[in-house]
């Protein structure tokens, strides 16, 4: 739950649909229409994306790569099981307030004077009191860091489905108007809207309030074309017809009865390993030594196992 550092630089404006494409092309993301449209309206809109799809289609990446087009800080707060406010919002630094205690303490005497009554007493030391909980003795977490971002940020709260429903109801003041309320402090307004993305693999189902406040946006497998282009921007120098064969066989693969399909992630992944070992046609040797970078289950790499000759050949076909 790290920023990735500070910049400076203003928020720059999504002018089209086509500039938001060309844009996450030009830091390595190759994005469909639905995903460049979906973060233009999200940017004019200022409204949140909900993203959802399987592992490793590039529901993360997305929020990094819009940070790095637009040249913001990229905060992100991933969420789990009993993730709470303290976490994701705010904490008192408690050891800095010990330490003032103690001093004042210390200094109770000359605080108090020594012809004060015990009203005026205890008023100067109530006041001394609202101090411990002003802003400089709170620390910041990842949501609040968003909003006190002076040139605005893009906010990733990452695998949402993961946190508790409680949580997930605490999320909407932000999601809604961009500010937080501290009990202590009041209402902490963002200086400049975060750009704001929450992930879900679907794990559990959202609340409808949640999914009101912002736009849907599903990413699923590519087709045969777009994927082509991920992994060649990925991994440069790749030869045409290695590429051709590995989407090909990816594509067949994702249609077997499988306990986890082949994400894009894992295919980026082969395509270097293939790279790596200097593999000019896909053979079915090269895939039975590698299918473990494919396939996570061994119940996978059996099933797929039996149909390697068979996928291979059409794989080999497509570049014929």
């Amino acid at each position: 739950m790290m920023d990735t550092g500070e910049h400076i630089e203003p928020h720059k404006n999504i002018a089209s649909i086509e500039e938001a494409d060309a844009g996450l092309e030009s830091v390595g993301y190759i994005a469909s229409r639905r995903i460049s449209t979906a973060l233009y309206i999200a940017h004019h809109l200022r409204k949140p994306i909900l993203v959802e799809g399987p592992a490793g289609v590039g529901k993360t990446e997305l929020a990094k790569s819009v940070a790095s087009w637009l040249m913001l800080p990229l905060i992100r707060m991933q969420c789990y099981e009993g993730l709470d406010e303290a976490k994701a919002l705010y904490e008192w630094k408690y050891g800095k307030q010990l330490l003032y205690t103690q001093i004042l303490r210390d200094k109770v005497g000359s605080v108090i004077g020594e012809s004060d009554d015990l009203r005026s007493a205890i008023e100067k030391l109530h006041s001394f009191g609202d101090v411990f909980f002003s802003k400089r003795f709170l620390e910041p977490r990842p949501l609040l860091r968003a909003l006190e971002q002076p040139h605005g940020a893009v906010l990733l709260i990452d695998e949402v489905d993961k946190s508790d429903q409680e949580f997930e109801a605490f999320l909407l003041e932000i999601l809604s108007d961009y500010q937080v309320t501290i009990p202590e402090i009041g209402s902490v307004m963002a200086v400049v809207p975060p750009i704001v993305f929450l992930t879900s693999n679907s794990t559990r189902d959202l609340g409808d309030a949640l999914k009101r406040r912002c736009l849907h946006l599903h990413i699923g497998f590519p087709d045969e074309k777009l994927e082509a282009r991920i992994i060649g921007s990925r991994v440069p120098g790749i030869d045409t017809r290695l590429l051709t064969q590995l989407v090909s066989f990816v594509q067949q693969l994702r249609v077997l009865d499988l306990k986890k399909l082949p994400s894009v992630s894992e295919s980026i992944d082969w395509a270097r390993v293939l790279v790596l070992m200097h593999t000019a046609v896909l053979t079915e040797e090269t895939v039975r030594d590698t299918l473990n970078v494919l396939l996570k289950f061994e119940s996978d790499i059996d099933a797929a196992g039996k149909r390697i000759a068979e996928l291979t050949r059409k794989s080999q076909q497509a570049v014929a």
